[in-house]
């Protein structure tokens, strides 16, 4: 039943996040219905998918597929820093904000592979790999939407040195947090 809780919290996750791209008449028509309500019903079914995302994954049980060899808890982390950086770069207020049109799905995206490479388990597949997929269908549905991208302008070089800073007191606490279900460093 876990398993199928998990499913359910990754599929809400992906209709939620893709209802914009794939029912565009839909969700114009519960937003002249709704006003900015409806921003909360598409944000509620996004928690309502973290939620059961969160109580299908720790219900399951673990079905091995594969084991990730220790070393690659190294590449796993080493991607975990990128992947908060790109989440950060999203609001960043220097020059990477120019880098790269969808950083924060990109973070998703790096997020995903990251945890993959280091649990090679059912329910571990089901997540990280569904997340990840959504990530390149969602970058791809909005660049088949809208193809243009105004590239924004640079800004100073004290708002990356910002964004480092945020990113590692970020990675930090996300480490600390995390060592407190599963100890992600080796040894």
């Amino acid at each position: 039943m876990s398993l199928v809780i998990l499913i359910l919290g990754v599929a809400l996750w992906w209709g939620a996040h893709l209802f914009k791209r794939v029912a565009p008449a839909a969700r114009a028509n519960l937003q002249e219905r709704m006003g900015d309500a409806s921003k909360g019903v598409v944000a509620g079914a996004l928690l309502l998918s973290i939620i059961l995302m969160i109580v299908g994954w720790r219900g399951a049980d673990i079905t091995l597929l594969w084991v990730a060899p220790p070393w690659m808890t190294h590449v796993n982390n080493t991607l975990m820093l990128v992947a908060v950086f790109l989440l950060g770069a999203g609001h960043s207020k220097g020059k990477a904000r120019a880098w790269m049109r969808h950083p924060m799905t990109t973070a998703v995206g790096v997020w995903a592979v990251a945890h993959l490479l280091v649990n090679g388990d059912v329910k571990s597949l089901i997540l990280f790999g569904g997340l990840g997929l959504w990530s390149i269908v969602q970058i791809r549905a909005i660049n088949r939407a809208v193809p243009e991208w105004e590239r924004p302008e640079p800004g100073p070089i004290a708002g990356d040195i910002r964004l480092v800073v945020i990113t590692l007191v970020a990675y930090a606490v996300i480490t600390g947090i995390h060592a407190y279900f599963v100890w992600p460093f080796p040894g």
